[in-house]
């Protein structure tokens, strides 16, 4: 099926080998911008796809005069992700996707993008879309290590650690209220393996906090999950973990270094910047539940 807004068409694609085929040289153009769905797309050609229930992963692009000038991917059960959209394509991309059949949950992109797709889901569908959660992207410029630095010594997760990384993980995910269907263990498997998880240790080789990084795509790494228990914020950890998981996508190759922030939450914006993160651009992610039964 196709969609048409002006002279763009959206095109859906079969599976993850013919988007990266249509949508390669384009998400690689701004891998900062697109590290999302570079790394969805990267993961999923790795591992192959997931099928959630009955329902498979879903991709497209939109192309104007032979060229890719946007891009979607949903893996199920998570939100619609997609690349910067004027008002209008967002209206086509409902369009599209509506008169296809499938479900959007949500809704993750630049804030703009997310707004007008939340909107136009809206008048489609009839479901009022509601804020999950703001977020701001970071790239950095200058690595600086945080002041005061904490006590204690990073160090690469491995074998011992599977449990911690699994338990915290799963915390995390409970934390930002982001619902996962991956379990925590294969989750801790895949990043150990891959020596994609640093542990800060306090002195004494407790670990205190974690930081995850994704594989490198596109020249670029994207840290995430930062996590630090409850009872133990407040004292550096989280910062430490996230210089030397820095310093290690560094190591690995990475041209850019990006995360994001919650922008409800000061207290890591103003830490990443301190230690030379740098703001991009604003995300917003809206739940858009209910669509089937409000589905006209």
């Amino acid at each position: 099926m196709e969609t048409s807004s002006a002279t763009s068409t959206w095109h859906p694609l079969p599976d993850v080998h013919g988007f990266l085929a249509r949508a390669g040289d384009f998400l690689r153009s701004r891998p900062a911008l697109h590290t999302v769905p570079l790394t969805v797309a990267e993961g999923l050609r790795v591992r192959g796809p997931r099928v959630y229930g009955n329902e498979e992963p879903v991709f497209g692009v939109l192309e104007r005069g032979g060229e890719v000038r946007a891009a979607y991917v949903r893996t199920p059960p998570y939100r619609l992700i997609v690349t910067p959209l004027t008002p209008g394509e967002a209206g086509s991309l409902a369009a599209h996707l509506e008169t296809a059949g499938h479900d959007v949950p949500g809704v993750n992109a630049d804030g703009e993008t997310s707004a007008a797709f939340a909107e136009a889901w809206r008048v489609r569908t009839g479901v009022e879309p509601r804020l999950h959660e703001r977020l701001r992207l970071y790239r950095l410029g200058e690595l600086r290590r945080p002041e005061p630095a904490p006590e204690g010594r990073g160090r690469v997760a491995d074998a011992r650690d599977r449990e911690l990384v699994a338990r915290w993980y799963a915390e995390f995910v409970r934390d930002i209220g982001a619902g996962s269907a991956q379990d925590p263990g294969s989750w801790a498997d895949a990043h150990i393996a891959g020596r994609r998880v640093t542990l800060w240790e306090a002195p004494g080789g407790v670990p205190v906090s974690m930081a995850g990084v994704t594989p490198l795509v596109a020249g670029q790494i994207r840290v995430a999950p930062v996590y630090t228990p409850a009872g133990l914020r407040g004292r550096g950890y989280a910062g430490a973990a996230t210089v030397r998981a820095t310093l290690a996508a560094l190591a690995e190759g990475a041209a850019e270094v990006v995360l994001f922030a919650d922008l409800a939450n000061p207290t890591s914006n103003g830490l990443y910047q301190r230690i030379g993160y740098r703001p991009v651009t604003d995300f917003a992610v809206y739940d858009l539940t209910g669509a089937a039964a409000a589905r006209r």
